[in-house]
């Protein structure tokens, strides 16, 4: 954080709250996928309707917390990193031990590290712009821009070349083809807005001017879990592996 920036522990919190969930989501996911219950399947494709709404909350914070970072770019370069390595081991590593259908293309970490990029390389501009206005124009740049993976811009006014769509090269923007899968994917477009919607509402953040209650500890258990968010989202899925793994060797 920046220097005298006071922490706002129920952003942690709010943080924390999301990765839980994410992690409960995937555990579904698991259990369809290696255990083999059809229930797992039933829960996990149940909860994929808010799914959208946790990482949502959890881009949003994020892009809060970067107007108050010190290198929100050298932050971003690490979770691109983190990023080709989870598509490394879950497009070619796992493959080779015959573990399919979990690769990974552009997931939660790429797009949050594309988006600190984006943010740190211009927040001098983002600093000059009022910050009504920004979150403004940044609300409606994510939802014109939410179906772009639907071939549509605008609402449904704009429809896109089905050109675009033609091949897979453009899926970190959105732009993804018929044979396109990913078990966790989020796109420059349009989450990249939403990152940059909280990084204009981080002035208040800034200025202290969040009210008092946003500064104290309410729950010990989210907080500590949303200051270790990146590293849980890392490891959360080797351990479930591991877990249904170890449960299947005696069913």
């Amino acid at each position: 954080m920046i220097n005298g920036a006071k922490r706002i522990l129920i952003l942690d919190e709010i943080r924390g709250f999301a990765i839980i969930c994410m992690v409960f989501h995937h555990m579904f996911y698991d259990v369809g996928f290696i255990l083999g219950f059809e229930w797992g399947n039933r829960i996990f494709d149940f909860l994929c309707v808010f799914q959208p709404l946790f990482w949502a909350v959890f881009i949003l914070t994020s892009g809060i917390c970067s107007r108050m970072s010190r290198n929100v770019i050298k932050r971003g370069l690490f979770l691109l990193a983190a990023g080709a390595v989870i598509t490394l081991v879950t497009a070619v590593l796992m493959p080779m031990i015959n573990i399919s259908g979990a690769e990974i293309y552009f997931g939660i970490l790429s797009c949050l590290g594309c988006s600190m990029v984006i943010t740190g390389t211009a927040m001098p501009l983002i600093k000059k712009i009022n910050e009504k206005v920004g979150m403004a124009v940044c609300a409606f740049l994510f939802f014109a821009t939410y179906s772009i993976s639907d071939k549509i811009l605008l609402f449904g006014l704009v429809k896109l070349p089905d050109i675009l769509y033609s091949s897979n090269l453009l899926f970190p923007l959105g732009i993804i083809g018929k044979t396109f899968q990913s078990a966790d994917y989020f796109p420059i477009f349009p989450w990249v807005f939403m990152f940059l919607f909280g990084a204009f509402f981080g002035k208040y953040a800034v200025e202290e001017k969040f009210p008092a209650f946003a500064y104290k500890s309410h729950a010990s258990l989210f907080r500590k879990a949303g200051k270790n968010s990146i590293w849980i989202y890392l490891a959360h899925q080797p351990v479930l592996y591991g877990i249904m793994y170890f449960i299947k060797i005696f069913l």
